[in-house]
């Protein structure tokens, strides 16, 4: 006989996956989509995918699952950070209110911890005076090399209502990079099928941006950047695609042997400027300015 739950009001809307690791158990992704595949939970009766939005009072049915045990669960580093790297904190601080805060994310640190990231901005902003009380939620990513704004909910209720919004498309971000060589086109609209690996499985994606040429040289472009999907790496993919890969990207690179060195010696020229979204009829919008590194590498170049 399977044991039976009910979803509850403060799980409205929250992924199928995401709802199984935090009130059954927390196993690694792998292992959730490998135990709904073999239908061993059910929903109203029903099969349903990973990806399925729970509502308040569906009916969850889990069967035996004490079979899948973890044999090689990844270690997750926790990073305790000093009282100075907190306090640096209120520099990067765009907005705070009682439902999130916005930051300018530094570059070279992780949004949260995992197996390959110790430093990262979650553990930091839980120290800090904008959570007391609170816990921090993730609402969407920025990459561990990319710099600018990022939106950290304070309460789950608003960490959903993020999570809608940017499903729906409703919250529109721009970023700006510096890229290598000349773009021929001053505005275009990059559409690419980027290919993904999910435990070994191939999944095409479908990307589209929009790319505007705001200055260029014979070596470098500078350019702003507006996604209209969100998918992994998509900017770094979609401009390495068109032959113009951002300068510093040592993942998305045409000629890595040739310019090794020039690539480590500086961050990656990603920088998420610009955010806007509504919410209860307010309109907002937040800018992270440049940081230091693209901010001289802007100025020597153009």
């Amino acid at each position: 006989m399977p044991q039976t739950y009910t979803v509850e009001k403060d799980y409205h809307n929250s992924r199928f996956d995401r709802w199984f690791k935090a009130k059954i158990i927390n196993l690694p992704q792998s292992l959730v989509e490998k135990i709904i595949r073999l239908n061993k939970l059910k929903i109203n009766k029903k099969r349903a995918k990973s990806s399925y939005r729970v509502q308040f009072g569906d009916i969850v049915e889990v069967y035996d699952i004490s079979k899948f045990k973890v044999t090689d669960r990844p270690k997750i580093l926790k990073y305790k950070p000093s009282r100075k790297e907190v306090d640096i904190y209120d520099e990067y601080i765009i907005e705070n209110n009682e439902n999130f805060v916005v930051i300018n994310k530094p570059a070279g640190i992780a949004v949260q911890s995992g197996t390959k990231s110790f430093k990262n901005i979650i553990d930091v902003l839980k120290d800090t005076k904008y959570f007391e009380n609170q816990k921090p939620y993730i609402v969407h990513r920025l990459d561990k090399e990319t710099s600018g704004v990022l939106i950290v909910a304070k309460t789950r209720k608003y960490a959903q209502l993020f999570t809608s919004l940017f499903r729906i498309r409703k919250i529109h971000k721009t970023y700006v990079a510096l890229t290598y060589g000349k773009i021929s086109k001053s505005k275009d609209t990059l559409k690419d099928d980027l290919v993904f690996y999910d435990n070994n499985k191939k999944i095409i994606q479908k990307a589209i941006s929009h790319l505007k040429v705001l200055k260029s040289s014979d070596n470098y472009s500078y350019v702003e950047l507006n996604p209209i999907t969100g998918r992994k790496h998509q900017l770094r993919k979609q401009l390495y695609n068109i032959g113009n890969p951002i300068v510093g990207d040592d993942k998305y690179f045409i000629d890595r042997k040739a310019n090794k060195k020039k690539i480590k010696s500086r961050n990656l020229m990603l920088h998420a400027y610009k955010i806007k979204f509504m919410i209860n009829n307010i309109q907002y919008n937040f800018k992270a300015e440049y940081n230091k590194d693209f901010e001289e590498f802007l100025k020597r170049q153009f």
